[in-house]
């Protein structure tokens, strides 16, 4: 983190990057002096509910972050900014989203967790758009303007009062990371959620050591009833970019018995704050992430590390186990929403697990267009894996075999939605091979 003083007396002079929280009130106009190198500028964790009119003489900004501030309105300075292409102003009191706001080449907005109930339509006009996450906020409608994106690959809109999902959102060619739990939209499976899985004493449970922790909650070690060791996850209950953290738990319970799902043991009651979790298996160590989250760069795709490798039986048994247990999260109603590599623990022989609910929906389990759309939607996410996947082979694949997978690859990924193979046809056409 940098301080004000180290700006004030110019030892941050050619930086390309900013992080000032420290009680601002306002913008400090020392920021101008950086104007010939600074891109990425993050003043989140202030006090601010402004920011200066010429903003724009920051020429080379292309990312602004200002969330944990006291904005009302999203600044109509930004939309003169015509480098700046991610923009994210997360829990501040946001009510109103002015046109005039939105830059020309805007890629990534982040609205999570604010008070809006309208867009302006202008928004469908910024072509590059590709990442779009306002979850928590009071939208009872997107505008129809947004079916223009056909870039738009994720979007979050959980936990607003939106009623129904509109038909342009699902047939948008490039969407592949859709969150919408918490909107009266949903089906009651939500609700039942907690009456469908053990409950486990919090006196019950020993914790050991921290095991990580993400945006929704934190895990631990535990020793349970004195004899099994498990893992605790306990939720902070706040809101995510991907939503309520505990429709996240609702869909963990609901999501049953699969071998490549994290088991859940049942839900913790008793616990001296109220908090909510769950008992979960205690995965083994050999388990690891297969890639890193999106960078500021990458935007809606994973990072993996250069020799990241695969043979091609190791790669096709972690794409079987992922289409099969898609398959099987479809078949309960619910769509997984994160379908990534950074949300897939796997280990030597390919076996796999995925894991982190915090963008999954409920859907009717009945066979219609919504439903059809919303699980070809996901198939799209698993083609982009099958992809990367695919690029990181580096033996046991023949010619014909490439050429083979490359194909369901991109009928995965085709831009008309309803097109697209469900997943009981990819874990058939997995199996042949």
């Amino acid at each position: 983190m940098d301080t004000l003083a180290q700006l004030r007396t110019g030892q941050l002079s050619g930086i390309s990057r900013l992080d000032l929280a420290c009680g601002l009130t306002e913008f400090p106009r020392e920021i101008f002096d950086l104007a010939d190198s600074l891109e990425v500028l993050n003043l989140s964790g202030n006090a601010l509910r402004s920011l200066p009119d010429d903003l724009h003489r920051l020429t080379r900004l292309r990312v602004l972050f200002c969330s944990d501030n006291l904005f009302t309105e999203l600044p109509a300075c930004l939309g003169q900014c015509t480098a700046l292409t991610m923009i994210g102003f997360k829990a501040n009191a946001i009510e109103k989203v002015p046109a005039a706001a939105l830059p020309p080449l805007l890629r990534w907005l982040i609205l999570t967790d604010n008070r809006i109930t309208d867009l302006p339509s202008e928004l469908g006009d910024r072509p590059h758009l590709q990442k779009l996450m306002l979850a928590g906020n009071r939208l009872q409608r997107l505008p129809e303007s947004l079916s223009r994106c056909h870039r738009l690959e994720l979007i979050r809109i959980a936990a607003n009062q939106l009623t129904e999902l509109p038909e342009w959102l699902l047939t948008l060619p490039s969407l592949t990371w859709l969150a919408y739990a918490g909107n009266p939209l949903e089906t009651e499976a939500d609700a039942a959620a907690l009456d469908a899985t053990a409950s486990i004493p919090w006196s019950e449970l020993n914790l050991e050591k921290k095991l990580g922790e993400g945006a929704s909650g934190i895990i631990h070690q535990a020793l349970w009833e004195q004899t099994k060791r498990v893992a605790v996850k306990l939720y902070k209950g706040e809101m995510t970019s991907d939503g309520s953290p505990l429709h996240e738990m609702n869909a963990c319970i609901t999501a049953g018995l699969h071998p490549n799902l994290i088991r859940v043991e049942g839900r913790i009651v008793g616990h001296p704050q109220a908090q909510a979790g769950l008992v979960m298996q205690l995965i083994d160590p050999s388990y690891r992430n297969l890639a890193a989250l999106p960078s500021l760069a990458s935007c809606t795709r994973d990072v993996y590390t250069d020799d990241t490798r695969f043979s091609a039986g190791v790669a096709l048994r972690i794409a079987s186990g992922i289409a099969s247990v898609a398959e099987h999260l479809h078949r309960q109603g619910i769509t997984h929403g994160d379908l990534y590599g950074h949300n897939i623990l796997w280990n030597e022989d390919g076996d796999c697990l995925l894991g982190d609910f915090g963008a999954a929906s409920f859907h009717a389990t009945s066979d219609n267009l919504e439903s059809r759309a919303l699980q070809r939607i996901e198939v799209r996410a698993f083609g982009v894996l099958l992809g990367e996947l695919l690029e990181r082979i580096d033996s046991g694949l023949s010619d014909a075999g490439r050429e083979s997978l490359v194909a369901l690859q991109q009928r995965c990924c085709q831009p008309q939605v309803l097109a697209r193979p469900g997943f009981s046809e990819v874990v058939r056409e997995l199996k042949g091979r």
